[in-house]
């Protein structure tokens, strides 16, 4: 096990960030976040980011390394996670990668495309326009990327004509991801969930989320910038509580659609992670507990 590096992914609400403590104590091993809204300084509740607790107990990284005047990118992550792998690795402890933003691991994996940096002006003048028309054009412009694209996110919709714009060339052409990974490394396993048992789990942290005070926390936030921030606002639970302090929808219906939204996403990770990685799928059972389950990965890794 000297030198390994393991890479745990799944559906939110899977139990992997449970299982990846368990499995840095049995083995003295750090936890690199591979969540691109963890990043964020004041995002706790709605991502359901480490307790500070969790933090002193088992030591993390990638978290609350931006704050929300800032944008944050795979480039980023990457520099990041490489610089913590390392540091890890060289205080003899094992890195355990943890996390459900595929587009990370893959950049992490194979390494970032060609496409051009962020040009604000142009972003700003595509945020203007109808959502629809971006997605229409997309289709148009570049079909390829439009099948491998979630055309419900606006940030990856938008970032996709906006290169194409800046280029003249189809984006499928300038990004990794496009294909099934072709080389996964060691040790990369993804949770599995009855799709019922996920969803229980989903509703279960949406409440809980709001019992914490997840209204409350994005009041804060909106005074520290959440809105001006094109990814954080975004964030499943924030963009829509924003409605609802903006008077668009009832308490219970943001609670309704929180869980809706969740579980929409949790189907698109779990399609990702069969389609675009190749992972060492392990099955949870909703009867085993995370110990019993940490002791099945252990036997798993090499």
């Amino acid at each position: 096990m000297n030198g390994a590096t393991i890479y745990l992914t799944g559906a939110t609400a899977s139990g992997k960030s449970a299982l990846a403590m368990h499995l840095a104590k049995r083995l003295g091993g750090e936890i690199i976040s591979v969540d691109s809204m963890q990043v964020y300084c004041g995002l706790n509740i709605g991502t359901a980011k480490p307790s500070a607790e969790e933090q002193a107990e088992v030591p993390h990284h990638l978290i609350d390394v931006a704050q929300l005047s800032e944008a944050f990118d795979a480039a980023q992550f990457v520099r990041l996670a490489k610089s913590a792998s390392e540091s890890i690795l060289s205080r003899g402890r094992i890195p355990i990668f943890c996390g459900g933003t595929g587009l990370y691991f893959r950049a992490l994996m194979e390494g970032l495309g060609n496409s051009p940096p962020s040009d604000e002006l142009l972003r700003d003048e595509l945020s203007l326009l109808p959502f629809e028309s971006l997605v229409t054009e997309l289709k148009i412009k570049d079909p390829k990327a439009a099948k491998q694209i979630d055309l419900k996110n606006p940030r990856r919709v938008l970032r996709a004509v906006e290169v194409i714009r800046l280029t003249g060339r189809p984006y499928s052409e300038q990004r990794i991801g496009w294909d099934k990974l072709k080389r996964a490394p060691e040790n990369l396993f993804c949770i599995n969930r009855e799709v019922d048992v996920l969803n229980q789990r989903i509703h279960k942290r949406v409440d809980e989320m709001f019992s914490l005070g997840l209204i409350e926390e994005t009041q804060i936030l909106i005074k520290r910038g959440l809105r001006d921030n094109r990814n954080a606002c975004q964030a499943l639970g924030y963009r829509q509580v924003l409605d609802l302090l903006d008077g668009e929808l009832s308490l219970e219906s943001v609670i309704d659609k929180v869980k809706i939204k969740t579980r929409q996403f949790a189907k698109r990770q779990r399609s990702w992670f069969r389609n675009q990685m190749q992972c060492d799928l392990l099955d949870w059972p909703e009867d085993e507990n995370v110990d019993s389950f940490c002791e099945l990965l252990l036997g798993r890794i090499n």
